[in-house]
């Protein structure tokens, strides 16, 4: 399974929805808190080519994009296959 890194922050309701969303889909993953440490901020910008938002989620090396992005990928039936390979 691909490692799955999501940079987030502690008021983020995007965030908690996005958890909630790979925790509904029983798979483990790696939360980068950028409240708590200022170089994960720097590391989630330059991952994902300069968005400043949370969250920031990646699966492997493919950058999904926030929670919206997350959410459409389910709904068109395309996160699962990449959350299996």
């Amino acid at each position: 399974m691909k490692e799955i890194v999501i940079y987030s922050s502690t008021h983020c309701p995007y965030c908690v929805m996005a958890k909630e969303l790979l925790e509904s889909k029983n798979v483990k993953f790696k939360e980068l808190r950028v409240d708590e440490k200022f170089e994960y901020a720097k590391e989630s910008v330059k991952r994902s080519g300069g968005r400043k938002t949370v969250p920031q989620i990646f699966i492997g090396d493919y950058h999904v994009g926030g929670y919206d992005d997350l959410y459409a990928l389910d709904q068109e039936g395309k996160l699962d296959p990449m959350l299996e390979s």
